[in-house]
């Protein structure tokens, strides 16, 4: 009898009504597609019999790993790694158009920012289709002085557009988990507005301005800037608010002027 591990996460689709709405999201008919974590393959099943050209499983665990070419051993045009999405090689190994994944809840946020930080986003990446925990997607879709306005907010907004999300009850997996979930569709943004050089200063300075969250801006700017009432004025940011009351456009010209003034 097959043990599914609470350490991965691992709660399974098992609602026909629900796989049936995500593959409406898209045509994968003769694309390249990847998915995150198929499980026992309930999602793969359905996407396989869409014809991909080829599609890619990335799995942890070895036990579902050999249930899936066990249950797939017919189709040809599949592989799967036996690998960490976070230790994969996205750059020498990625080719995919279009991306699935049921997220385990415990790595989802660190994930999607994986696939943010690829070079090769777009054009190569049309669409990108994740379940995760609803609180965690109520985060990525939250509107500024939103109290669920946080620093994914900003990282997601940086290269991606949301194009569709709907919940999903928690009565659609194995096991039941204790919370709901939502699937969100992303579209790859065309075009960047932000020349950010490196994700990883916007990540930095969020983590900054966020550790302190209910607190005013000015401490955080001071952390950063040596001149922050000039920078502010020149940004056109008032101290007095709070971290959860500027728009992601304005932590983007942040991390702009930190990076200006730390490559002189």
């Amino acid at each position: 009898m097959l043990k599914l591990k609470k350490s991965l996460g691992q709660n399974l689709l098992i609602d026909k009504n629900i796989i049936n709405k995500i593959l409406s999201l898209t045509n994968i008919t003769n694309k390249n597609v990847l998915e995150i974590g198929p499980g026992t393959g309930n999602l793969t099943k359905h996407l396989l019999e869409k014809k991909p050209k080829e599609l890619l499983l990335i799995e942890k665990d070895k036990q579902l790993c050999k249930i899936l070419n066990l249950k797939f051993d017919t189709f040809k045009n599949y592989k799967i790694y036996n690998e960490d999405i976070l230790e994969f090689h996205l750059n020498s190994n990625f080719r995919s158009e279009i991306v699935f994944g049921n997220l385990p809840y415990n790595i989802s946020t660190q994930i999607l920012a994986k696939l943010i930080k690829f070079e090769k986003l777009y054009p190569q990446i049309e669409m990108v289709i994740f379940m995760f925990q609803k609180e965690v997607a109520d985060r990525i879709l939250a509107k500024p002085s939103n109290k669920s306005y946080s620093r994914i907010t900003i990282l997601a907004n940086l290269k991606l557009d949301v194009i569709h999300d709907f919940k999903v009850s928690k009565d659609c997996f194995f096991p039941s988990p204790k919370i709901d979930s939502k699937v969100i569709a992303f579209k790859p943004k065309t075009k960047v507005k932000y020349n950010i050089k490196n994700i990883e200063n916007l990540e930095k300075i969020t983590q900054i301005f966020f550790s302190g969250k209910r607190k005013m801006i000015n401490k955080p700017f001071s952390k950063i800037f040596k001149n922050y009432k000039e920078v502010a004025k020149l940004l056109n940011i008032s101290l007095n608010k709070r971290p959860s009351d500027l728009s992601c456009e304005n932590f983007y010209k942040i991390t702009e002027k930190y990076e200006e003034m730390n490559s002189k």
